[in-house]
């Protein structure tokens, strides 16, 4: 991913006054850094004695949309999570919308990633499976794909032109 992922931090009591004033972020940087950065942007309000923010925009998320109501911790954790997997991050976390359900499948249940699910039933079967030369053109491993996704043994997610992750589905 070559976009930084940032969320922009808004003075709610600017807000509410009528005044657009608040400060993108790199999500990614330590909490305590984030935090500093969003306690500097509140001491600059153009109206005194702010102290509440929300988060009200977001970038490099790779397709998945922050909650209205998201914390700055939660935020950082789940950039760091995109950040980690930045092939698959944003879209394993819309697929659950549960960051430790995506971390679990990203770090236990990854396959990996492959042009086709075929093609990942075609090495999944040559890796675990003899079979006799004479009969490996009658093998249908778009047959299996499709039986092993419709089974629930596995799920896929689709990023790009032949970028299929493989995940089973445990």
């Amino acid at each position: 991913m070559s976009e930084e992922i940032r969320i922009y931090v808004a003075d709610l009591a600017a807000y509410n006054a009528g005044h657009l004033h608040g400060v993108w972020i790199d999500a990614t940087l330590e909490l305590d850094d984030i935090q500093a950065q969003v306690d500097a942007m509140l001491a600059a309000s153009p109206v005194e004695d702010a102290e509440e923010y929300a988060i009200h925009d977001f970038e490099g998320l790779d397709g998945y949309r922050l909650g209205e109501y998201e914390g700055l911790e939660s935020a950082h954790e789940i950039a760091c999570f995109i950040e980690e997997y930045p092939e698959f991050g944003g879209a394993l976390l819309d697929h659950f919308n549960d960051l430790e359900q995506a971390r679990k499948a990203a770090e236990e249940d990854y396959c990996g990633c492959y042009s086709s699910l075929a093609d990942y039933a075609q090495e999944l079967t040559e890796a675990t499976s003899s079979i006799p030369p004479h009969l490996a053109m009658y093998i249908d491993y778009r047959a299996m794909a499709r039986d092993m996704e419709y089974s629930g043994d596995l799920f896929t997610l689709e990023t790009g032109i032949e970028q299929v992750h493989v995940f089973w589905n445990r």
